[in-house]
């Protein structure tokens, strides 16, 4: 079912469209999450270890699929704002060939470069062999990754945010069971848990394809939405590649202090992955209030309903400033515990090596979920350019962190890099937002006159 964000209150919309979201999110988090949970409890530390230092490489990959599909969905849910539905489906045949023609140059690219790659992120030479195995299986399996991420931006920009949670919520139980099946069972080791991560997406991606074709005849594509158009694949790059510079530019700053956490060992190496698997799924609340916001202001701004835009922001951040606190207090109380899900309690370096990233980063969350409210804003008004910037902050700030400190400090200084990250992103994205804000509320003043 399609959802209108163009009409009534914009924090009850927000949040109805946020929710699925969010649970969808979380679902998404345990496909990584269950491989790195089954195989440090059947496995060992090394095998988390080898699993959790792919984190970042993973979302250097699948954040450029990401990328490319939200901004191609940003295009989508304009169109289908303004009611032009012809346009709309231009729109999605155009952004077939182009995900199609990504996902072919990357799975062939990144896996010759595979094992090049790993050696530049320092890993350690009795896990190189398992990390080359869990990611050549992923980047074979990307033309999943790739269709999952397109049919469910497709879905949500035109406000349908609770099917791709369903179908994600079916995947991930199947993720878990091949994990057990795969490594338990059949003794695959940490190869087995890619083959089950990419097997569970690849029915996700198939679930979100048969309910597009069965319950929404406006997506229907016809063999005329096909006819090639350079026109329309140029502003389908314009918007989603900024969007996957953006989430790669950020990914690439992660790899960096991926190595240099490689550089304390394989105790730290663990307790960083695990710390982080943490992080990362309790905040999908910010991730998905952005995901929400996107859409929110693309169906707006098609509709020429500035107001709404920052109505909607506003009551967004002051949601996010309290969530922030919310899970920097949780993870403060309760975040030794969460660690015990990947390492048995006797690991005492692995989960104080956990606990010392979140006693550098966790105040830092109100700043995090902000990245995420002023980025989709301006994505969703078509600005690509200055969130891309705000990507290329974060890595400025990581890499000076990592430089000043890896090898020279304690492994607490290089947990600092994230918080430092965070901060930087803000200083182009919000007085960007406030610039076209006033702009254009001095436009429609002009206008009205």
């Amino acid at each position: 079912m399609t959802h209108d964000m163009t009409v009534g209150s914009p924090t009850r919309l927000i949040i109805e469209f946020m929710v699925p979201l969010f649970l969808g999110n979380l679902f998404q988090q345990l496909y990584n999450i269950a491989d790195s949970v089954i195989a440090g409890q059947f496995i060992g530390v090394n095998a988390l270890a080898a699993i959790g230092s792919t984190t970042s490489l993973m979302f250097l990959v699948m954040g450029w699929l990401n990328g490319l599909s939200s901004g191609f969905g940003i295009l989508v849910s304009q169109w289908f704002g303004a009611k032009d539905y012809k346009m709309m489906r231009r729109y999605i045949a155009m952004s077939i060939y182009v995900m199609l023609a990504f996902v072919i140059m990357m799975t062939a690219g990144l896996t010759l470069a595979n094992e090049s790659i790993l050696r530049l992120m320092n890993s350690p030479e009795n896990l190189i062999g398992d990390i080359k195995g869990y990611m050549g299986v992923i980047y074979a399996g990307l033309i999943a990754t790739g269709a999952y991420n397109a049919l469910a931006a497709i879905l949500r920009a035109v406000g349908d945010s609770k099917s791709p949670l369903y179908f994600l919520v079916i995947s991930a139980v199947i993720n878990v069971f091949l994990d057990i099946a795969f490594v338990v069972w059949f003794g695959m080791g940490v190869v087995g848990c890619g083959y089950a991560t990419v097997i569970a997406q690849g029915i996700s991606a198939l679930l979100c394809l048969l309910y597009i074709v069965k319950r929404f005849p406006i997506l229907h594509l016809k063999r005329e939405d096909f006819k090639f158009s350079f026109r329309y694949v140029k502003k389908l790059l314009s918007l989603g590649i900024p969007m996957a510079l953006q989430f790669s530019i950020t990914a690439i700053g992660t790899i960096i202090v991926q190595g240099a956490v490689n550089l304390y060992g394989a105790k730290y190496m663990a307790g960083f992955s695990a710390a982080g698997k943490i992080q990362n799924m309790v905040s999908v609340i910010f991730v998905s209030y952005g995901a929400a916001m996107a859409t929110y202001v693309g169906q707006n701004c098609g509709a020429g309903k500035m107001d709404r835009v920052r109505k909607g922001v506003k009551s967004t951040q002051i949601m996010v400033i309290i969530w922030g606190f919310v899970l920097m207090g949780f993870v403060t109380v309760f975040g030794k515990y969460a660690v015990y899900l990947f390492v048995d309690s006797s690991q005492t370096e692995v989960v104080q090596a956990a606990l010392t990233y979140f006693k550098a980063a966790a105040w830092c969350y109100p700043f995090l979920g902000s990245i995420f409210i002023y980025r989709n804003a301006l994505q969703g008004m078509g600005y690509g350019f200055v969130p891309m910037m705000g990507g290329v902050f974060e890595l400025a700030a990581r890499a000076s962190i990592v430089m000043i400190v890896a090898g020279k400090a304690t492994f607490f200084g290089v947990c600092l890099s994230d918080p430092a990250a965070w901060i930087a992103a803000l200083i182009p994205l919000i007085p960007y937002y406030i610039y076209i804000m006033k702009k254009q509320k001095e436009s429609a003043y002009l206008s009205e006159k």
